[in-house]
């Protein structure tokens, strides 16, 4: 079976969205270890690099995972792949 073009666009951007969530990860996993010692100034009465690293990134991978899920939900209903309930 040939993909249609809708099948191609779906695929696009699904690939895109991935990419850029994954860029926003890197970022946060490696970027504000790596600049840590540059990152010093107080955040809600923490070391701004101590909170990011003990709350921070697991607040920012919640959001991550919770905006592909309801992106992809809409995804599905506009490409009309969504699974029937």
């Amino acid at each position: 079976m040939q993909p249609t073009e809708s099948h191609r666009l779906y695929w696009r951007k699904n690939l895109a969205v991935t990419a850029v969530l994954l860029l926003i990860w890197f970022s946060v996993t490696f970027g504000v270890s790596y600049f840590a010692r540059d990152l010093n100034f107080t955040f809600f009465g923490w070391p701004f690099s101590f909170w990011m690293g003990a709350q921070g990134a697991l607040v920012v991978y919640c959001l991550i995972v919770g905006f592909y899920a309801w992106y992809m939900n809409r995804l599905d209903i506009e490409h009309d792949v969504a699974d029937e309930d």
